[in-house]
């Protein structure tokens, strides 16, 4: 796995390049978002630690500039702890949220349990799954409907991965956070349905087959219900 570590501070990109490099990650570093986001388009990287605050171009903004196919899971690193901030990432597509100052070995943990979800992503035995025009393309990590690109973030591309790959099957809240998630880094049983609920919204005619099992969770199945 190849992470970049995006930080203005250079003692901090040094602190988490070493721990990193000592649990046997590759890893690059950029010291604002404006040279982040060049790194990114121009190379591969399968992890992104971001700070939020950074000269020439922040985080979030970063974020919203990279293009769609070249999203990537993303930890970020932040000094301000509001859930307003906390929020906005997530409604980017960040995969969790660190505040400043953190635990390196915490952050460590963090990468590798993000680590195993991409592998098991990686595992599935089909390319892809196509549903009359819905169509997942599990290597490329892209959704069409009508032979259009959805956008979603990547959470949600999770979500609906696992759903797919269980489909028929009634899964928990607990189970998606567990295996979506990783654990419960934040929030709780809303996070799951907010990321429902903008997934149904993204999936347009296809809503309907993400149904809500009563006291369970969701399910995804192919006819209608």
């Amino acid at each position: 796995m190849k992470i970049l570590i995006v930080d203005d501070e250079a003692m901090i990109r040094s602190v988490i390049k070493e721990y990193c490099e000592a649990n046997g990650y590759e890893t690059d570093q950029a010291e604002n978002g404006r040279v982040a986001l060049n790194k990114i388009i121009n190379n591969k990287y399968d992890l992104l630690v971001l700070d939020i605050m950074m000269p020439e171009m922040d985080g979030f903004t970063m974020l919203k500039e990279l293009p769609i196919e070249k999203r990537i899971p993303t930890i970020v690193l932040s000094a301000r702890g509001e859930e307003y901030d906390k929020l906005t990432g997530f409604d980017l597509g960040i995969d969790d949220y660190l505040t400043k100052p953190f635990s390196p070995k915490e952050l460590v943990a963090r990468i590798k349990a993000i680590s195993k979800r991409s592998s098991y992503n990686s595992n599935i035995n089909e390319d892809k799954y196509i549903l009359n025009t819905l169509e997942i393309n599990f290597l490329a990590h892209t959704l069409k409907v009508d032979n259009k690109l959805i956008n979603v973030t990547p959470k949600e591309y999770e979500v609906l991965s696992f759903l797919i790959n269980n489909k028929g099957i009634a899964i928990s809240r607990d189970s998606l956070l567990s295996n979506v998630w990783g654990y419960d880094f934040y929030g709780d049983d809303r996070t799951v349905d907010t990321h429902i609920k903008m997934l149904r919204n993204n999936l347009g005619k296809y809503r309907n087959h993400i149904v809500t099992v009563r006291g369970i969770g969701y399910k995804f199945v192919e006819d209608e219900e």
